[in-house]
């Protein structure tokens, strides 16, 4: 107990540090004297603020080459979002960079005063940028999950990012009461014909914006760790021709949903039409390049937040 309140007052005497250095602009002298600790110790502190990730920090200034990449996306994959973040060739983090540009266009979303339905899918890209969000009043926001918020075991899936959203944002969440995948098409619509789902079924049509992750397929992508596949059933719809995955729903190099296969079994809300909906995908990285290439390639996301060297890919893919 004793160890554990000396951590916590530490995290305390770090986010003060953190404050003053980065918000109320003071030198590490001036914060030395204020908490009335040595410089060293101020400077460790303000270096504990940035490891233990209580500060956030956003980019509002648009690079160029960025703002470059973007546009020419833009024109050829005919996208209504493109957000690109500066590439950092020293880390092998898959989420940050996008994590917080999408924390960033979800909460501009969020901010607008007329009512709208945001929609979010799954995976741990989404759930790094719902980590990010400020807390919010939007009550006459409506959000929902395209996905079942059930394990394969039964238990609440970790990466379903509705309860996380819930927390931060105060407006109406709706999750969807579903496993992410049934056993048979017969006992998906059996479910999906309950006036609960009904009604999330419906409002995932009308849904103005959708963010959702991309799935790389293989023995270790996510659908396998999380055991919602065995690393042969993955083997075989990638020998049927799967590429990536979103929300569960498999498609191939060019986009198009696998025919009968794995799709018959998923719960998950389909993607409303691209036409009358805003779909923003987040991904980036090489493990992802296939599925957010065959995503683009087939139109099931109109807008993308990936960053440099995986727009640079896209460009000449």
């Amino acid at each position: 107990m004793a160890k554990r309140t000396e951590t916590a007052g530490r995290l305390d005497d770090a986010a003060r540090a953190g404050w003053l250095y980065y918000v109320a602009g003071r030198t590490q002298d001036e914060i030395a004297a204020a908490m009335g600790i040595s410089r060293q110790s101020a400077q460790r502190l303000v270096s504990l603020a940035v490891a233990e990730r209580l500060i956030k920090v956003r980019l509002d200034h648009p690079i160029a080459e960025c703002l470059e990449l973007g546009e020419a996306l833009k024109r050829k994959f005919g996208l209504v979002h493109v957000d690109i973040v500066p590439g950092d060739p020293g880390s092998s983090s898959t989420t940050i960079g996008i994590a917080e540009a999408g924390a960033a266009e979800i909460e501009r979303w969020l901010k607008k005063s007329e009512p709208i339905v945001l929609a979010v899918g799954t995976g741990r890209t989404l759930k790094a940028a719902i980590d990010q969000l400020p807390a919010m009043e939007c009550p006459q926001h409506r959000i929902m999950s395209l996905t079942g918020n059930i394990g394969p075991d039964g238990s609440a899936a970790y990466y379903n990012v509705i309860f996380s959203m819930a927390d931060a944002v105060k407006a109406r969440h709706y999750p969807m009461p579903l496993p992410v995948l049934v056993s048979s098409a017969e006992e998906r619509d059996l479910l999906h014909r309950q006036s609960l789902v009904q009604s999330t079924l419906q409002l995932g049509r009308e849904a103005d914006v959708v963010f959702v992750g991309i799935g790389e397929l293989g023995a270790d992508a996510p659908l396998c760790l999380d055991g919602f596949l065995d690393p042969q059933e993955m083997a075989r719809l990638m020998e049927e021709g799967a590429a990536g995955e979103i929300c569960g729903w498999m498609f191939d190099r060019d986009g198009r949903l696998l025919e009968g296969s794995i799709n018959e079994r998923v719960a998950s809300v389909p993607l409303p039409p691209r036409e009358t909906t805003t779909v923003i995908g987040l991904a980036k990285g090489k493990r992802k390049y296939a599925a957010l290439l065959a995503a683009l390639r087939g139109r099931m996301i109109n807008g993308v937040i990936t960053d440099e060297e995986t727009a640079r890919y896209l460009l000449s893919a």
